[in-house]
């Protein structure tokens, strides 16, 4: 089981980036998905989630209307597109994923999880 996220990078304020997490070694489709991030000095905060099948998605409200959560299960791999960068979004990003189809907030629920790729917004 693998996840490799990518996409991170340096924007300046208002700006937008796009993640990637792709999967591979087990059936992507099952399993409900979510990125998480943490900032320097900060706990490991949940960003957005998304159902196995793509239907369903749920976001942190300091990222509501900026960042869309989505999936191709086709090919595996999971995406955040983050619009309207802020400063604060500043962090290194996770993908993880959950068997049983699980879709939640916490990080616990969580079986597998990725390097992480890191995002800074400068102002």
């Amino acid at each position: 089981v693998q996840l490799q996220a990518s996409g991170g990078g340096l924007v300046q304020v208002g700006g937008s980036l796009r993640l990637s997490c792709a999967a591979s070694g087990w059936p992507f489709s099952g399993y409900g998905m979510a990125w998480f991030r943490q900032a320097p000095g900060k706990e490991r905060e949940f960003v957005a989630a998304i159902t196995p099948g793509g239907g369903t998605s749920t976001y942190a409200d300091s990222v509501k209307g900026r960042f869309t959560i989505s999936r191709n299960n086709s090919k595996s791999t999971l995406y955040l597109q983050m619009n309207s960068l802020k400063p604060e979004d500043t962090a290194v990003y996770f993908c993880a994923a959950g068997s049983g189809g699980v879709y939640s907030t916490s990080g616990t629920s969580y079986d597998f999880w990725g390097q992480g790729t890191e995002v800074t917004v400068s102002s």
